[in-house]
């Protein structure tokens, strides 16, 4: 499968939840597929922590491709780069030394969802047949469709929570800890290692590894983790390391809407949450609870490989995805049979006005 290019969208001026204000912000998306004359058939995929638009959030050629779940023969992925991540989005910020603001901008998963909405308006498009995406990919698809609910016809949440949770706020303070203490990559290769227990489960690090010695460690799951730090540090960056890491932390959908049901009831018919037995970062349980309180569907994954189930099994995800896609495509019939019998008008559904929550 041919690689499609890199672009670059630039938003002039984008202000953030905290009040700051970004400058020339480029985001960089990858664009896999042809949108179709409808402006109808686009699938948004949101990467997470470490992941990037040139893999298609770490689902291209498993998950998304020609004839595979998400057929690009017949569906356009657009996959961008979320702001504060290092794969070619980026902003100028005037940053004074006595206004008191951190090194890192505060940014938040619904900054993210917005400035997502800038690159569809530039795109032209007016309904997404699904929004997806896994652990910080899945909180920034929630966010998205709590914001935008006009703008998708369905949504698939893999792995992640309504708000983080004190468990996951605590993994992400010692990974910061570790950056602060070993520098920009000492201590990212650090952060990643500790990362690295939080995705994946005992049972399977206890089978793939169990008391074997290492190559260069004294025990094989020691070096496993090592070249786990080494790796990340070749491709990517502390800062934007950092930075992610508040945007998963300030994740709460029901921030100023009263609650995660008053947020997600609106859009619930529409949403899928996807748990994981055996998750340790983000439980199923905790799927759970968010679905059952929005009223929305719930689907489990089961695997051995906890956590990172989502990127690992492409057979189960690409099956809940189907079943997603399979829903929006009957939506469309439903609506253009409405259309055709008088009871709505002609042409496109109007994408959302509303003003920044």
């Amino acid at each position: 499968m041919t690689a499609a290019a890199t672009r670059v969208h630039v938003t002039p001026r984008f202000a953030l939840e905290s009040g700051e204000v970004l400058k020339d912000v480029r985001q960089a998306y990858v664009l896999e597929g042809t949108i179709n004359e409808a402006r109808d058939n686009v699938v948004l995929v949101f990467h997470a922590l470490t992941g990037s638009p040139e893999t298609l959030g770490g689902w291209k050629g498993s998950v998304i491709g020609p004839g595979l779940a998400i057929d690009t023969t017949r569906w356009a992925v657009l996959c961008p780069n979320l702001l504060g991540s290092c794969y070619g989005t980026g902003f100028k910020r005037f940053l004074r030394k006595e206004d008191g603001r951190s090194a890192h901008p505060s940014i938040s998963t619904r900054d993210q969802a917005h400035l997502i909405e800038n690159l569809l308006n530039s795109l032209d498009i007016f309904s997404l047949a699904l929004v997806t995406g896994g652990s910080l990919g899945g909180m920034v698809a929630l966010e998205f469709a709590a914001s935008f609910p006009s703008l998708f016809r369905s949504a698939v949440v893999f792995a992640a929570p309504a708000a983080h949770t004190a468990w996951a706020i605590g993994w992400n303070h010692v990974q910061r800890r570790a950056l602060d203490a070993g520098g920009p990559e000492a201590g990212l290769a650090v952060a990643r290692m500790i990362g690295m227990l939080t995705y994946r489960s005992p049972r399977e690090l206890d089978s793939r590894f169990g008391r074997q010695a290492g190559a260069d460690e004294p025990f094989a799951v020691q070096s496993y983790l090592s070249r786990h730090g080494t790796k990340l540090v070749a491709r990517f960056d502390a800062k934007s390391y950092q930075t992610l890491l508040g945007a998963m932390d300030a994740h709460d959908i029901g921030r100023g809407r009263g609650g995660t049901s008053a947020a997600l009831r609106p859009v619930a018919a529409r949403v899928t949450g996807v748990g994981i037995p055996g998750d340790g970062l983000y439980p199923d349980d905790v799927v759970k609870g968010w679905v059952e309180e929005a009223g929305a569907s719930y689907a489990e994954m089961r695997s051995p490989h906890g956590h990172d189930a989502f990127l690992l099994e492409p057979g189960s995800v690409g099956r809940v995805l189907r079943e997603a896609l399979g829903a929006s495509v009957r939506s469309v019939h439903r609506r253009r049979r409405r259309e055709r019998n008088g009871r709505l008008p002609l042409g496109r559904p109007r994408r959302d006005e509303e003003a920044r929550a």
